[in-house]
């Protein structure tokens, strides 16, 4: 059984503080996002964790391992370097979807994303030691096969764009309904989901289930560790397998 730990991360009164005193530009919104996406990899990166941007205002990270001193730790360093702060909820459960959900009805119980008395939340308790396992955390890390000769290097950008976001939205929408997962499109052509504990056969109908909504062929690589690191590492050495042995879903 898995146990993944999910913080949601969520900008405090944002869609007010882009619009106060006068609207701001778009192109500084957007450095702002991708500067705060980027520093808060880092830092959860550094603690074993990965962060996901979803949309930018709302981040979801794993964090397996992480505690509530590093997570106060990371609300300080954005403190200091940005304009804005960021409230964390955080949550374990065998579905990653459920830890989510707990973790996103604690945040909203303690107020609305947009109210400006709610400031710096920091809410959950992460895992104790003596509630973890090395084998809490499962990945999966799913890419499109022959990408480059598919799409890259005969369509034009915004077409090839098109196909892998379709790709990404079908695999995402299953995942999710079928197995309590959570996707996340992280470029290129890769899609990266935490998932509770599925088989060999449950990857190959998600698969399937892509190829037929939308004609776009992947392949998967999986693996189990204590963090999502750990985890994430040993996908990408299956992914490897399946790129050498021409296979759809490999285990490392």
């Amino acid at each position: 059984m898995t146990n993944t730990q999910i913080t949601l991360v969520q900008l405090d009164n944002y869609g007010p503080w882009t619009v106060t005193p006068n609207p701001r530009r778009e192109v500084d919104l957007q450095t702002l996002q991708s500067r705060l996406y980027a520093d808060l990899s880092q830092l959860f990166g550094t603690r074993d964790g990965y962060v996901f941007f979803t949309r930018f205002d709302n981040m979801v990270a794993v964090t397996n391992g992480v505690d509530a001193e590093d997570h106060a730790r990371i609300q300080e360093s954005i403190r200091n370097r940005y304009p804005v702060t960021v409230s964390l909820s955080t949550a374990a459960a065998p579905s990653p979807a459920d830890a989510l959900g707990h973790a996103t009805a604690r945040l909203q119980e303690e107020g609305s994303a947009q109210d400006e008395s709610r400031t710096e939340a920091l809410l959950g308790a992460p895992l104790e030691d003596d509630e973890r396992s090395d084998d809490d955390v499962q990945i999966a890390h799913f890419d499109v096969n022959d990408a480059t000769g598919e799409y890259t290097d005969e369509l034009d950008a915004y077409s090839t764009f098109i196909h892998i976001e379709q790709a990404y939205a079908s695999l995402m929408r299953h995942m999710h309904t079928a197995h309590d997962s959570l996707s996340f499109f992280v470029g290129g052509d890769n899609i990266i989901a935490v998932c509770p504990a599925m088989d060999d056969p449950a990857y190959r109908d998600a698969i399937d289930a892509v190829r037929d909504d939308t004609g776009v062929d992947l392949k998967v690589g999986v693996a189990r560790g204590a963090t999502a690191h750990d985890a994430g590492m040993g996908a990408k050495h299956a992914l490897e397998v399946c790129r050498e042995e021409g296979t759809v879903v490999e285990y490392d």
